[in-house]
């Protein structure tokens, strides 16, 4: 008990370092993004936006959460759990965050399979819930970047090499969303690969090893996924297209926020490249720098004025990113404090 005190304002204290870090990144983005304009420019921009469509981009992209999380509802209500839409949205932004700062999608899997689990969901459920939304998220993001990818070829703005760099993006992200649902054709060759990589994982770490036991998990999470068939898939595979296509919708309303009527192919590309190449750039915490500056350069390149696109950019990333994130700190954290609150309860009683 002495040693785990001891250790976790170790863990705090890493975190927050990692904390600040993304911050000081997030800044230098942010600062040297507008040296691509006049600051006078820039302000006129804001100065004359429609400030009711930048509320009404807020508005979107409150419900771009509240999408995925009604995606992680409805894999807990087809397995037979029954969490609110607002616990489950709660728990995406916060596991959302610490992904953030903690292994990317990985980490953020993780958190939410913790976070279910303290929650009374089954381990097998759990792990599918921290999953399939995630996997399903990227069919809407393909089909946009599919969008973008047309857009920019027909204008004569995407090269030949480009194209094919591209392509295996989109079969690279396609690959990894689903290529270990093969698990539930080949079962066994799919416990043959888990097992090789266990065993010299723990023999690595000179740790004992049952394969007996991955077995047993291996066989509940594979019956878990099974549940998803039949149809089941499609209510989550909805809430995910709400959460890209809300946030689509936060950032066009920004654009007409900001006086500026954006066709759809060129929203399509400055929108859904980026996001492509930070699913790309998983070891960049967010896309931070890879968003911000692929998408300056799509929309300038397509057309749009400069100062328009670095001031729609940012104040997109404040919205869809930033304010996000620190709120799901603060939810984690709530989360966490209720969690120790009712143990406490419970040890008492």
């Amino acid at each position: 008990m002495e040693a785990t005190e001891e250790s976790n304002p170790v863990k705090k204290k890493k975190t927050w370092r990692i904390v600040v870090l993304i911050v000081i990144l997030g800044l230098a983005v942010n600062l040297i993004l507008p040296r691509m304009l006049d600051i006078n420019e820039a302000v006129n921009v804001i100065r004359d936006m429609t400030w009711w469509l930048v509320i009404a981009a807020i508005v979107s992209e409150v419900l771009v959460y509240f999408s995925y999380g009604s995606s992680l509802k409805a894999v807990l209500d087809i397995q037979g759990h029954n969490l609110t839409v607002l616990e489950c949205t709660a728990i995406f932004i916060s596991s959302y965050s610490i992904g953030i700062v903690a292994g990317g999608w990985i980490g953020a899997a993780a958190t939410t399979f913790g976070l279910f689990a303290r929650r009374g969901v089954r381990k097998s459920n759990a792990a599918v819930a921290g999953l399939l939304p995630s996997m399903l998220a990227n069919i809407p993001l393909t089909l946009i970047a599919v969008a973008g990818i047309v857009t920019l070829r027909f204008t004569g703005h995407l090269s030949g090499s480009q194209l094919i760099q591209y392509s295996i993006f989109i079969a690279l992200l396609l690959s990894f969303s689903f290529g270990y649902l093969l698990a539930l054709v080949f079962p066994k060759a799919a416990f043959n690969v888990v097992n090789w990589a266990l065993w010299n994982w723990n023999r690595f770490r000179n740790k004992p090893y049952d394969p007996e036991a991955t077995q047993v998990r291996l066989n509940i999470l594979i019956n878990a996924w099974r549940q998803m068939g039949n149809g089941n898939w499609l209510r989550p595979l909805l809430g995910t297209i709400g959460y890209y296509g809300f946030d689509l919708l936060a950032m066009y309303l920004v654009f007409r926020a900001a006086g500026y009527n954006i066709s759809a192919g060129v929203l399509f590309a400055g929108y859904g490249l980026p996001l492509l190449l930070a699913k790309m750039a998983f070891i960049v915490p967010g896309g931070l720098g890879v968003i911000e500056t692929s998408m300056a350069a799509l929309f300038t390149s397509l057309g749009v004025p400069a100062d328009v696109a670095v001031v729609v950019i940012l104040g997109y990333r404040l919205i869809s990113f930033w304010i996000p994130v620190m709120i799901g700190f603060l939810v984690y954290f709530l989360i966490n404090r209720k969690q120790h609150k009712d143990e406490r309860v419970e040890g008492d009683s």
